[in-house]
């Protein structure tokens, strides 16, 4: 008589975000039984993970709150965590520096500290960034590279993941981080600048300038004179697709030992770049449409921040499969199909 195989359960925090839902896609397929944190204000009907809402075990919670961590870990006993909740926009960190700090940095901590004294079977996935690197002088950057943090945002994730490197080593946890370099779609939130360029297009497109938010401010994508405002058009930044990253968060813990691997095209883009491909995507021309608002220029720029992810690729064969032009083009047709529907 064949073995019955033990179905694997996750829990997942930061579940609505971009990563979380594309993450708990990837494990329902792979038959994952699914326990996803988030806040009592996030509105799942309207989040990212809505079709796949009835194959969740959705859990109110907060990052910010150890008992509550203490009690669903205790609970459920997950074989994996993926820690992705987090305050993750670097311009917002620079409004709510200790709010980022606590969500960010802090929260990471108690996952640790539940896992160390609840659950130190589990094995973890801690959620690092490239913004890490920050003011480095290194490129393209590696897991080697020097950790400088360059707003409060990297700071705190500096702190999460010198954390998760001590309790691995310290406690013998089996604690990975994934030092992803910018992963975007077109589930990425209009805060970051990515998706504000794909629902600018489309909006201009579709003639629609006016009353499209822009994220949860309320502040609409467009100016009172229909034009679409960035910050610094030279930064560069390495994007690939937020759905080929999550399967490399997993792969992670598929691995024998727990480590430090970063995740990256090693491809380099600019801002102007980025809006080059998803203005020509719809035939307009980026020059007539973007202005310059020094609002939106970060007071300590970062990079080059381009990965070198070969440690991925020799160790466990991870390699990304979509192009810069895909993935554009991608979140442009996605919103001109969201906002015809508007109409």
């Amino acid at each position: 008589m064949a073995t019955k195989t033990k179905t694997k359960s996750a829990f997942i925090t930061g579940i609505t975000g971009q990563d979380g839902s594309y993450l708990a896609e990837f494990l329902l397929k792979k038959n994952y039984k699914i326990y996803g944190l988030l806040r009592r204000k996030s509105d799942p009907t309207l989040g990212n993970f809505d079709h796949s809402r009835k194959h969740l075990n959705l859990l109110y919670g907060d990052l910010a709150d150890q008992a509550c961590i203490n009690m669903y870990l205790a609970k459920y006993q997950p074989d994996e965590i993926y820690n992705l909740g987090a305050q993750s926009h670097v311009h917002e960190s620079w409004h709510q520096p200790l709010a980022t700090a606590d969500q960010t940095g802090m929260g990471a901590l108690r996952i640790f500290e539940a896992v160390r004294n609840l659950c130190p079977q589990s094995r973890v996935y801690q959620a690092s960034t490239s913004e890490l690197f920050g003011e480095t002088r290194e490129v393209p950057q590696d897991e080697e590279t020097q950790i400088r943090p360059a707003n409060p945002y990297a700071a705190a994730k500096a702190l999460a993941h010198f954390d998760a490197q001590i309790y691995r080593r310290s406690f013998g946890l089996f604690i990975s981080t994934g030092i992803l370099f910018n992963h975007e779609s077109p589930r990425r939130s209009p805060d970051f600048v990515s998706r504000k360029i794909s629902l600018a297009v489309a909006a201009l497109k579709l003639g629609l300038h006016k009353n499209i938010p822009l994220g949860e401010s309320g502040q609409s994508v467009l100016n009172h004179q229909g034009k679409l405002e960035l910050g610094n058009l030279d930064a560069k930044r390495d994007w690939g697709y937020a759905a080929d990253y999550v399967e490399a968060m997993w792969m992670m813990l598929r691995h024998t030992e727990p480590d430090d691997f970063v995740v990256a095209t090693g491809k380099v883009h600019t801002v102007r770049q980025l809006c080059q491909a998803a203005f020509s995507a719809t035939g307009l021309k980026w020059q007539d449409h973007v202005v310059i608002n020094p609002q939106w220029v970060r007071p300590t720029e970062t990079g080059p921040l381009v990965g070198d992810y070969k440690k991925i690729r020799s160790t466990l064969g991870w390699k990304p499969k979509t192009t810069f032009k895909q993935l554009v083009e991608m979140m442009v047709t996605a919103d001109l199909k969201r906002l015809r529907q508007l109409r």
